[in-house]
């Protein structure tokens, strides 16, 4: 995939990692409002593995309100700035998580090469901003906003003809709009606008979501859902995100979106070792 850049190899699963500088995101929000601390999280996801690092300033949790602008800048661009440098080093693509065209530009201006859009760059100006940079853009399928979308999660149609259409036709308006293929990857949204049943069943015909031939971005990490299936608090939903995660590659995922980096790195080298009879052994973690 062409992030910018960057190329991240899709030959096998990878893995995006998750940092959120806010004090409100439903598992990480406050414990990396610290620019020291979010710095020392996000190099420990470098040397755990992590293929892409996806900051966020802005919590889009089921019920929470919008940031302003400026405030999510002000969170995401010294961490951005901070790690620049470092991540073209290791090749490792920065992503923004925003719908913000501002925050779009900014952020790839401070050194992100991927913009991670909710909104599937629907807000005014965010193609173009997008298209004119080069950089990678992950379009995800939500239903409502998210202060408001899960209180009528309810599709009068069958939920993954939906999110495969609204992914198809977004990822069509970012051709058309100049941003190549290559550059497209599409997520149908776990827990955005959705029932635990629409969850369950957009994860097991995921491979109707890949059929489309863009990279699948899956994130179930930590979500309600895992919650729900095992009675678990957020704290302790790794064993269940682990297992949605391997779910998700198996049916056609290429790269699983999650807080735990190392563990979930070692899941798939695992795998894909099952899979292939290939594996990297000491030598090499990222996955």
């Amino acid at each position: 995939m062409i992030c910018g850049r960057h190329w991240v190899a899709l030959d096998r699963p990878r893995v995006m990692g998750v940092l959120n500088v806010t004090p409100d995101s439903f598992f990480d929000g406050g414990r990396y409002a610290d620019p020291g601390r979010a710095l020392d999280r996000a190099r420990r996801m470098l040397d755990d593995g992590a293929a892409i690092l996806d900051i966020g300033g802005e919590s889009t949790r089921p019920g929470a309100a919008p940031t302003s602008e400026q405030q999510e800048l002000d969170r995401v661009l010294p961490l951005l700035e901070a790690l620049s440098a470092e991540c073209d080093a290791r090749g490792v693509p920065l992503s923004v998580d925003t719908r913000k065209p501002a925050v779009m530009r900014a952020a790839i201006a401070a050194g992100a090469s991927m913009v991670n859009d909710i909104n599937a760059l629907r807000a005014g100006g965010a193609l173009d901003q997008v298209a004119r940079s080069g950089a990678a853009v992950c379009l995800m399928h939500m239903r409502g906003e998210p202060l408001t979308m899960q209180r009528n999660a309810v599709y009068e149609d069958d939920v993954v003809a939906v999110v495969t259409a609204f992914l198809a036709e977004r990822a069509q308006a970012c051709e058309r709009a100049g941003i190549a293929r290559g550059r497209i990857a599409v997520d149908p949204g776990f827990g955005f606008g959705k029932t635990l049943e629409h969850n369950l069943e957009l994860l097991r015909r995921l491979p109707e979501i890949a059929a489309l031939g863009y990279p699948v971005v899956a994130g179930l990490s930590r979500k309600s859902t895992i919650g729900a299936l095992t009675g678990r608090q957020v704290e302790d939903r790794g064993a269940g995100s682990l297992a949605a995660a391997l779910a998700a590659v198996a049916r056609g995922a290429s790269l699983v979106r999650v807080h735990d980096v190392r563990e979930t790195v070692d899941a798939l080298n695992v795998w894909q070792a099952v899979q292939t009879g290939q594996h990297a052994g000491s030598a090499g973690r990222r996955a």
